[in-house]
């Protein structure tokens, strides 16, 4: 037999949550042919992962690399922590279907400039992901703050009657051309005047196409429980599964609640499919919220339009350098972006441990001095909260990060190692995979990591980085 990659001596967690096993791996083209003895089979590359674990590809379901996959195709954040497939349009912002006239409002500008945003339909968006052929696969969602943003004038109000009609009919556009599905943003300024019947006339564009509903919720503060409520109406009357983005308690006063959050998911899921989604880390990262500013907490400023000067530091030493309180100088900072430690550490491995959770880096790749979980979510899940935290098993913490994200979001043939599956595939070192990025240096490669293989090309080892972009643009069931 002769095959155009053969990867031996493998340890395999095939993203099932099963028991590790021993075998090579056969591939010919972009699919995984054989799983078993291959010694008496050649192949024009060999990789020996004796020692080493072989996985799924990553997939990381909640990114805002809308733009940056196509202006930035190698991908280096995401392809060297072992992430093949990045799901983009969460939070309500999206890069299509999108015409702006003017700079992006908050919190779209996480995306890119106004000239970023120049794919008025979602064709247009995955042609041009198609022809920039980034290192990662992509598929996306349609964020509702952009439909929104096409139609209003005035995002800081409901959308009328007609408005809603319009954003119906783009919505349904795009799901015929591909999209997964529906986001919100219902907790940023631009999406929070949205009366939650807006929210569900959308959603129920999505059921006929097999859709998905993901949702930065109205809060995850003191009113998380209501917020939650609202997420799994939408569900329930569009008739479509519910992801909770980025599920966390924020803010000093909420933490511990994780408890009574996770109960109302176990009560939901009784009777609606719903997931959810976190990163493993106790900081949050976006614009700077007026909201959430408050002396409980440290808040990092990671850039300023109106005072770059500032960027870098913490918001209450600015506060004192200015000689302002904590609101003035947030106000004078405007536009701008920031870390929150606003979770407790107990509250994060409780969700990351919830039978339903995925793994997503929600990282900002535009920021200047981004949140480290750009560059190493995946491998902290892995090193730190497996290996070194023990919070699970290692076959579990792959399995939160491919094969239950794969079948959640219908990503077919993909997630996990089985024979005719599209060869996705990462090659680590179990005892030495770990995040190096921190926030204070915050943008560095992962260590361990050792080949990903996107579509049966290799496509980064540690030693040569990027080495082939064989991306593809993701369709909603498409193989």
């Amino acid at each position: 037999m002769q095959f155009d990659i053969i990867i031996r001596n493998a340890t395999i967690i095939d993203g099932t949550d099963t028991p590790v096993y021993h075998a090579d791996v056969g591939i010919e083209g972009d699919k995984i042919t054989v799983i078993g003895d291959l010694n008496q089979a050649q192949a024009a590359t060999e990789i020996d992962a004796n020692n080493k674990v072989v996985a799924p590809g990553f997939i990381d379901v909640h990114t805002h690399d809308d733009t940056n996959v196509i202006r930035m195709p190698e991908c280096l954040p995401k392809i060297s922590q072992g992430i093949t497939t990045t799901i983009v349009g969460n939070c309500g912002i999206s890069a299509s279907p999108a015409t702006l006239s003017t700079a992006p409002p908050d919190p779209m500008n996480l995306l890119g400039q106004q000239e970023d945003f120049k794919y008025p339909t979602f064709a247009a968006y995955a042609e041009a992901v198609t022809k920039a052929q980034p290192a990662v696969n992509v598929a996306a969602l349609v964020g509702h703050t952009t439909l929104r943003n096409n139609v209003m004038d005035d995002l800081f109000t409901g959308a009328t009657t007609v408005q809603i009609t319009a954003m119906r009919q783009t919505l349904r556009e795009a799901m015929a051309q591909g999209a997964l599905g529906l986001s919100s943003g219902l907790a940023y300024a631009s999406a929070n005047s949205s009366p939650e019947e807006e929210v569900q006339q959308l959603a129920q564009e999505l059921a006929e196409f097999g859709g998905i509903y993901t949702t930065h919720m109205r809060t995850e503060f003191e009113g998380i429980l209501t917020a939650m409520d609202e997420a799994f109406r939408v569900g329930q009357k569009a008739h479509v599964p519910v992801i909770i983005s980025h599920l966390k308690c924020a803010g000093a006063g909420n933490w511990g609640r994780t408890v009574d959050v996770l109960d109302k998911m176990d009560t939901a899921f009784e009777h609606q499919d719903i997931a959810c989604d976190c990163y493993p880390y106790s900081a949050s990262s976006s614009t700077l919220d007026l909201n959430q500013v408050t002396d409980e907490i440290d808040i990092f400023i990671t850039w300023s339009d109106a005072l770059p000067a500032q960027a870098g530091k913490m918001l209450k030493d600015i506060a004192t350098d200015m000689n302002l309180p904590l609101m003035d100088a947030a106000k004078a900072l405007q536009p701008a972006g920031a870390v929150y430690h606003c979770m407790d550490e107990a509250d994060v491995e409780r969700v990351l441990k919830y039978k339903l959770t995925m793994i997503g880096s929600d990282g900002l790749p535009n920021d200047p001095h981004p949140h480290p979980r750009l560059w190493g979510a995946f491998p902290r899940v892995l090193g730190y909260y497996s290996r070194e935290r023990q919070i699970f098993s290692l076959e579990t913490a792959v399995h939160k990060m491919t094969g239950l994200s794969a079948k959640r979001f219908k990503l077919l043939n993909r997630g996990e190692i089985r024979t005719g599956n599209f060869a996705d595939l990462v090659i680590f070192d179990k005892d030495e995979i770990i995040d190096v990025a921190d926030f204070d240096t915050p943008i560095a490669a992962a260590k361990g990591i050792d080949t990903v293989i996107v579509n049966g090309t290799i496509a980064y080892t540690t030693e040569q980085g990027v080495v082939n972009r064989a991306g593809r643009f993701l369709a909603r069931n498409s193989q």
